[in-house]
């Protein structure tokens, strides 16, 4: 058909292109004069389509047509009027001259809200379902027949914006797109619109966007996101206009303390909290405000408010100079009206509109190696020189966003001063527990306190819960790109390796890890596993599947995996940074944010961690550490309707009560990573010094303190005499002593509390009969040292042969020369199935055992040894899920599948 494009806009752009696409003729394109010199994007578009373009400032006069305008219309010949978006008053003479007369595109679902400011009403009313309507014109005012329309959900905290941007600007130029075609097919319908349910709304101007505070929250939140970008709700307080942005419902753990902000006419004061201000209606319900406009129309954070004029500004390199010019060109481009671009030229003021901070966006991204700016970040920085601040704080990584004010507990411990975060880490920012309540973390190699640790309570899980959920649905994390993601992973990754030493020092203090061992594991491996994980975020994907189609029609099928959302992640005390890893580097990757809950007795490294992830520019919220007690904070997260999944390691006991709480709270995704007895098969026929040294690293590594650890070593008869005597020899040569000294083999084990553990265990083992050889007593020192212990002579019924100690107790028994079978059957005869081992030189043999032994991992000829791509979990009462490899991904991933017909 032959089409006349009357419009404007990148709506009306997008429309005109999409016609052309189908095959349209645009005869051509009727929009808005230049305004300051910049060309509307449909009429840009056109002209350089080479399709003529008409920027008429008017159409009638005293109520009548134009003639000189009706001429240049009716010399086109359009069989239709496509009317996407348009300001101007179209006569009626042009209204219904072509053929198929007229269709316009209205952004609500008609009857209702008609009139020019539609999409602000139906979030000011509050509608469940919002959409738009396109209709045949007529000379009434959005009465028309209806050709089509099309609905959607309105979201708790939709503004103007994001509804535009989610449904109604992408959905809304297909449907036009779809009416041109059913016309062309001559399948248009024309359906009267009802008068019921029909309304009219005026245009929200500046003047009646005025908050009225005499109304509950949920009204007062409507007006404001209906409000919100333009015109903007305002209120007068402290002397001055302050129009309200970004408001939300979504108060779950927030608590009204900070400054307060006395507000003409308002039920209750305003309070200036680290979330934002915090408004009440007259039901006495909060909402939560995020951005203010000031007076001066200087957008700042709202949790800002009373701070001034911010921070000092940053002195720029020579590089950041370079590119702070690149970007003072680019603002040149869009504001070709103004003659030099100095520090105070505000963007808007000078002539900008929305679609100019889109270009802005994007100019950035190809300017600065692809960093990602929000919209928002132009609004909040709107003069040159406060823009070019915020761009170079976000390329270094320390933008105001990641400031944040860390109240260090300072050491000098080997040889270095260590800065170690004692706070709980909600939203981005250290903070004191609930009620100011603390808790002694020890350092195990001498009892003494290393300091107070805040003690999360309740009220502080709600908290960081609800800055995860937030971060998740609202945040930047969710709207960067996978590949966005990994680099900030990589980066994580390359910080924590600039710590290395900071962090395996604060593991030998806070968990007596072995200095050394530290360095390589607890802290080399966390180093690796953030880097593997990094490399997946831009490869996971789904398929595309064939199924019976749908005939004479076709049929698509596809799956999408989807982060869960907030992820609550509870760690074990033997490895506090790698476990910690192992899980978080996954769940960051599949897109979630966590909430973490390090071991009580170790949660120094976490808090590190999470003062790393500041710098490394990781968005607020995303990450949230709470140390506290598994009682309180454990059994909050499994129990919050809010978070999505728990990641769990630690006792078989708790899991179990874990997997209850997730059952009956919300039936949320958990994984298990639970105790262990995992077997240790050797063979006659093996290498026996690499049996020996293997068997050694399966019991002792980690002081004994591993998941994996061989909870008891079946060694053949003919070699077992020969087998302990090379054992106790190499335990004697083992030093015991202070993690930090470089020449130790063994430190203090955790804590107190499982060093008295690990004696009563011992004398158990003597008083049911198994032979002491060597070991069983705690070392005569201060601090929590035991001695590296060998039990021999263990028969299957004992207590120490079924139970695991997790600690350095080697636990020998004796099989038949030959007898294969028979040692597997003692092997699996246990609920546990974390790990195994077999030590031969029978490639057959291995085989065999390997596919009989009952756990998640084998290993052959070797023990311990587990890397970042390998998956690593447990079978029977060891749990299950993965952790490491492309498998973890999967648990913290959902599969969505969608299905088209066409």
């Amino acid at each position: 058909m032959k089409i006349a494009v009357i419009g404007q806009s990148l709506f009306g752009q997008e429309v005109y292109c999409h016609l052309r696409k189908e095959g349209h003729e645009v005869v051509g394109v009727f929009t808005v004069p230049d305004k300051d010199g910049k060309a509307d994007p449909l009429g840009l578009q056109a002209e350089k389509d080479g399709v003529p373009v008409f920027k008429f400032a008017r159409w009638r006069a005293k109520g009548q047509a134009l003639p000189d305008v009706v001429a240049k219309y009716q010399a086109l010949g359009a069989e239709l009027n496509v009317l996407p978006f348009c300001s101007q008053f179209i006569p009626m003479e042009i209204i219904n001259a072509p053929q198929h007369g007229s269709i316009i595109y209205h952004p609500s679902l008609l009857p209702r809200h008609r009139g020019a400011s539609a999409i602000n009403w139906t979030l000011i009313h509050g509608d469940k379902k919002g959409g738009f309507s396109i209709f045949w014109a007529d000379d009434g005012l959005d009465t028309g027949d209806l050709l089509l329309q099309k609905e959607c959900e309105v979201l708790p905290d939709d503004t103007v914006s994001t509804l535009y941007n989610r449904f109604l600007f992408p959905e809304g130029i297909k449907g036009m797109v779809q009416a041109v075609r059913l016309i062309a097919e001559g399948k248009a319908p024309r359906l009267p619109q009802p008068e019921e349910g029909a309304t009219y709304e005026g245009i929200q101007k500046k003047e009646t966007a005025k908050i009225n505070w005499d109304q509950p929250a949920e009204a007062i939140h409507n007006w404001i996101r209906g409000n919100d970008k333009v015109p903007g709700a305002w209120t007068e307080a402290c002397e001055q206009k302050l129009t309200f942005f970004n408001s939300t419902l979504n108060t779950s753990g927030l608590v009204p303390e900070g400054d307060t902000l006395p507000i003409t006419g308002a039920h209750r004061p305003g309070v200036v909290t680290k979330a934002g201000l915090i408004l009440f209606g007259n039901d006495d319900r909060m909402l939560l405000v995020k951005n203010i406009q000031l007076e001066d129309g200087k957008m700042i954070p709202a949790s800002n408010f009373f701070k001034g004029a911010g921070s000092s500004a940053l002195e720029l390199t020579e590089a950041e100079l370079v590119i702070a010019e690149a970007v003072r060109s680019a603002w040149q481009r869009i504001l070709p009206n103004v003659l030099e671009v100095e520090d105070s030229t505000d963007f808007f003021k000078s002539g900008a509109a929305s679609v100019d901070v889109v270009r802005l966006v994007e100019e950035v991204k190809e300017l600065c190696d692809g960093l990602e700016l929000e919209n928002e970040d132009v609004y909040m920085a709107s003069t040159f020189g406060d823009f070019t601040q915020l761009l170079v704080r976000k390329l270094r990584g320390d933008d105001e966003e990641g400031e944040c004010s860390i109240d260090y507990v300072e050491m000098a411990v080997n040889k270095r001063t260590l800065h170690m975060p004692h706070q709980l880490f909600i939203g981005g920012a250290f903070m004191d527990a609930e009620g100011a309540k603390t808790f002694e973390t020890i350092n195990p190699t001498d009892g003494s306190v290393i300091c107070q640790v805040s003690l999360a309570q309740v009220t502080d899980v709600d908290k960081a819960v609800a800055a995860a959920k937030d971060a998740f649905e609202n945040g930047l994390w969710g709207k960067i790109s996978a590949r966005d993601r990994g680099r900030l992973l990589y980066r994580l990754a390359d910080l924590m390796e600039q710590h290395q030493e900071e962090l395996a020092t604060i593991e030998a203090l806070d968990a007596g890890a072995v200095y050394t061992l530290a360095l390589k594991t607890h802290v080399g491996m966390s180093i690796q596993t953030f880097r593997y994980f990094a490399g997946w975020c831009d490869k996971i994907q789904g398929s595309t599947i064939p199924i019976n189609q749908a005939r004479p029609n076709r049929n698509l099928t596809l799956t999408r995996k989807e982060p869960v959302g907030v992820c609550g992640i509870i760690i074990p005390w033997n490895y506090p940074l790698m476990m910690l890893s192992w899980k978080t580097a996954a769940c960051l990757a599949a897109g979630n944010t966590v909430v973490i809950k390090p071991a009580q007795v170790t949660p120094l490294t976490a808090l590190k961690f999470a003062e790393l992830t500041l710098k490394a520019g990781i968005p607020k919220g995303v990450v949230n550490v709470l140390p506290g007690s598994g009682s309180l904070v454990g059994q909050r997260l499994s129990d919050h309707p809010d978070v999505r999944k728990i990641g769990f390691t630690g006792s078989t006991e708790v899991g179990k009560h874990i997997m209850k709480s997730c059952a009956v709270s919300n039936v949320k995704k958990v994984s298990l990573e639970l105790g262990g007895k995992s077997p240790l098969i050797i063979f006659a026929d093996c290498d026996l010094n690499k049996a020996v040294q293997m068997g050694m690293s399966s019991v002792f590594f980690n002081k004994g303190e591993n998941c994996i650890a061989a909870g008891r070593l079946f060694v053949e008869d003919s070699i077992h005499d020969e087998f302990v005597r090379r054992v106790v020899e190499e335990v004697r040569k083992m030093k015991v002593g202070n993690p930090l000294d470089r020449d130790t083999d063994h430190g203090p084990q955790n804590h107190h509390a499982h060093l008295m553990k690990l004696m009563e265990y011992c004398q158990r083992g003597v008083k049911e009969g198994a032979t002491l050889i060597c070991g069983g007593k705690q070392v005569p020192r201060p601090g929590f040292f035991f001695e590296p212990t060998v039990f021999t002579d263990v028969e299957d019924h004992m207590f120490i042969a079924k139970e695991e100690s997790f600690g350095p107790i080697m636990i020998i028994s004796r099989f038949a020369d030959g007898d294969v079978d028979a040692v597997l059957s003692r092997a699996n005869a246990t609920e546990f199935g974390l790990a195994s081992g077999v030590f031969t030189r029978d490639i057959n043999k291995a085989l065999y055992v390997s596919d009989k032994l009952q756990a998640g991992t084998v290993f052959v000829n070797t023990y311990n040894k587990t890397d970042v791509a390998a998956p690593f979990g447990g079978f029977k009462q060891s749990g299950f899920g993965k952790d490491l490899g492309e498998a973890a991904l999967n648990e913290y991933l959902r599969v969505k599948t969608v299905t088209f017909e066409y």
